[in-house]
């Protein structure tokens, strides 16, 4: 199957970023919905959109990972600084 562009070869999924994969993507499942592709056309835009998809969710996938790391190192900081509502107030420094 042809780029999204119809221009030669389609890309390698891992040299396209997530939102140009997800643009493919999109464009394969309306042109498959559309029914106006011959059997064959249709078998290779379905490999295409499902190998698609596949990276796309391993994309998300690891995204979803980073988040989860930083927000646990991001609470793990927070447990071990103290928390400043706790500390003892200055006020009295004031006091002479």
């Amino acid at each position: 199957m042809a780029t999204a562009t119809g221009e030669g070869a389609p890309r390698p999924i891992e040299e396209m970023s997530f939102k140009e994969a997800s643009v493919e993507l999109e464009q394969i499942v309306r042109s498959l919905e559309s029914g106006d592709l011959e059997l064959e056309d249709a078998l290779s835009a379905y490999e295409r959109g499902s190998a698609l998809l596949r990276a796309l969710r391993e994309r998300l996938a690891e995204a979803d990972q980073k988040v989860r790391v930083l927000l646990d190192e991001n609470d793990a900081q927070r447990a071990v600084l103290p928390d400043a509502s706790a500390a003892p107030s200055a006020a009295f420094l004031d006091e002479e």
